[in-house]
């Protein structure tokens, strides 16, 4: 796994180096190339944040677990709903932690609608997020520890087939942010989805049917109406970190991201395991199946080739 150097300053345009080392002219690196990177489970590697970050805010979240000891997980923002979840602390500075994700998030936002311009008709805002604890020796149950290599799933958002894409940034003043990459998800399914489970979740026939009656009674009564595609990824994500030789065999790469840089990823393509960092802002966004530039090479593209069936 590599990623793609971008460089968005005044002077360099847009403007970075391919996978294999050679540097490509800002005119042919236009947003549908961007995306087509993406995609293709590439990472899109920033030096420094292409969007703006108040120094005073960062300051204020690097001190906040000093400030406010009951902080025990991440911190996330709604920006559909403006509900800011899992932040204790005094009014005054919940009121802060939430101008400070909600500009965050407009900023990628406005950010990302130009970079990968084919998305922005049809993008989804999903939650922004601070993660203030170090990531090293996190006492986590299993299916919830970060260092395990894993595909991203959301139990309570399912997608549908749209894609998981992520922005980091790297708020530590010094310390960076190390993860591990494996082989991406077509070359992972393909070697792991049938041993998964994969065909039960294709349901053909009655079962099929079934199926697609159900959705609109769990809209009813307010539970999530998850696609086959949807409990298959979730499954998938599990698998991944209960298989012991899996996470001890597989091949490995470590990607380093110094303070201060961030990175655009999406993470349902990407199996990823974060080792250390502290500090660290997130944006999610969900892409429609449709908005994607090469949907037969998404996750729940590379599924329904393999199992032959519709997945959602």
């Amino acid at each position: 796994m590599t990623w793609i150097e971008v460089h968005t300053s005044s002077e360099q345009g847009q403007s970075g180096r391919d996978p294999d080392g050679e540097s490509r002219p800002a005119a042919l690196r236009g947003a549908a190339w961007y995306c087509e990177k993406l995609e293709q489970n590439e990472i899109l590697f920033f030096p420094q944040p292409p969007f703006p970050l108040a120094p005073d805010d960062l300051e204020f979240l690097r001190n906040l677990r000093q400030t406010s000891s009951a902080i025990h997980k991440n911190i996330s923002y709604r920006p559909a709903t403006g509900v800011l979840q899992g932040f204790q602390g005094s009014a005054e500075s919940r009121e802060r932690m939430q101008a400070i994700l909600s500009s965050f998030s407009a900023g990628v936002g406005a950010f990302i609608s130009k970079l990968l311009a084919p998305y922005a008709p049809s993008i989804v805002f999903d939650f922004a997020s601070f993660r203030p604890l170090e990531e090293e020796g996190r006492d986590l149950p299993l299916h919830k520890r970060n260092d395990l290599l894993h595909v991203d799933a959301f139990p309570s958002r399912p997608t549908h087939g749209g894609r998981i894409l992520r922005v980091f940034v790297n708020v530590h003043a010094s310390k960076s942010r190390v993860w591990l990459t494996t082989d991406p998800f077509p070359a992972l399914a393909a070697k792991l989805a049938a041993d998964a489970g994969l065909p039960k979740y294709a349901p053909h026939g009655m079962a099929a049917m079934a199926s697609r009656c159900a959705q609109p009674l769990l809209r009813l009564v307010g539970k999530p109406a998850r696609s086959p595609y949807d409990r298959f990824m979730l499954h998938f994500h599990d698998y991944l970190k209960e298989n012991s030789r899996f996470q001890a065999e597989c091949p490995k790469t470590r990607l380093v991201f110094p303070a201060l840089s961030a990175w655009i990823v999406f993470t349902d393509g990407v199996p990823h395991a974060v080792l250390s960092g502290q500090h660290a802002l997130e944006q999610t966004f969900i892409i429609p199946r449709e908005a994607l530039v090469a949907p037969q090479s998404s996750p729940i593209g590379v599924l329904e080739n393999l199992c032959g069936r519709p997945l959602a």
